[in-house]
């Protein structure tokens, strides 16, 4: 298992010392990278069955970070394939399973055995990402049942919109789920991402009715869902569910611009600015309003 040392700096800000790798392959999210995981070399045949199995996954890459996918220092791994086609996307190289590496649930397992130090020291765990983790829930199940027999923290970050593939088993085995909810209103919903809004609406209150904590993520994009009405029907919602502890408004960016253009696809908000300060304030005070804590 690997040590994990924590000092204090002048300002006062823990600092996690670790022995072993922090990041796997690329240093930020905008590039793959499975660095110091081994892949799988089975045969297409063999692949295939493993998956059906939830042995192997499609991993696109994985990292060690603080305080961005859920409490403490995460392990985030982010799996390849997504049913939506966000046109905001930072990510648009997870939405096909084929452009992810081959990885096991066992070496998954083997990693987070080796951080669960760091978890314990800084209060962390495992954030299973994606794409979308639903895309491959036999994998997930069996990544989150193992992270629980080490006694290690689990979110995952979705967008609910195949919260019907979530058993209750799974559901069980989670202590947290990031749950992205892109619109309040059908119709921009499906502007944003070309599916239906419900899937998201019903797993939400699925996850609440059972109990577990859930944090909201809305993405702030001036033009497509910043408007009043529409910030209103997600606020609404997201006070409706028990459970929801924290709001995080994600303000628009410009960082995946360029996979999009490297991968041949067209990127339709090439002309959009991020919001302004007093857009973002708005937005956060609307579901302040409501009660909820926003960050």
């Amino acid at each position: 298992m690997s040590t994990a040392t924590s000092r204090r700096t002048d300002e006062g800000a823990p600092i996690v010392e670790l022995g072993v790798p922090v990041v796997g392959g690329a240093r930020g999210r905008a590039a793959a990278g499975t660095a110091g995981l081994e892949t799988s070399d089975a045969t297409r045949a063999e692949r295939f069955a493993q998956m059906r199995a939830g042995e192997l996954g499609s991993l696109h890459s994985w990292e060690l970070v603080t305080a961005v996918d859920g409490p403490g220092t995460r392990f985030t791994m982010f799996l390849s394939g997504c049913p939506l086609r966000c046109l905001y996307c930072h990510n648009p190289d997870t939405m096909e399973m084929r452009r992810g590496e081959p990885v096991t649930a066992d070496e998954i397992l083997a990693r987070l055995a080796r951080y669960r130090g760091v978890f314990t020291v800084t209060g962390g765990g495992l954030t299973i990402s994606g794409g979308e983790p639903l895309m491959q829930p036999a994998f997930v199940a069996r990544i989150l049942r193992g992270a629980k027999d080490l006694g290690i923290h689990t979110a995952m970050d979705t967008s609910g919109y195949l919260g019907a593939h979530c058993t209750d088993e799974m559901l069980a085995d989670l202590d947290l789920v990031l749950l992205d909810v892109k619109s309040g209103i059908p119709e921009t919903y499906k502007k944003v991402t070309g599916r239906d809004l419900q899937p998201t609406l019903d797993f939400g209150r699925r996850v609440a009715d059972g109990g577990t904590e859930i944090w909201v993520r809305f993405v702030l994009v001036p033009g497509l869902t910043d408007a009043p009405e529409n910030v209103a029907a997600v606020a609404d919602y997201v006070s409706s569910l028990a459970t929801v502890s924290r709001v995080e408004v994600l303000p628009f960016h410009q960082m995946g611009r360029d996979k999009w253009e490297s991968l041949g696809l067209r990127y339709e908000l090439g002309d959009t600015e991020p919001p302004s300060p007093d857009l973002v304030q708005r937005v956060r005070e609307q579901f302040r309003e409501r009660g909820l804590t926003v960050f």
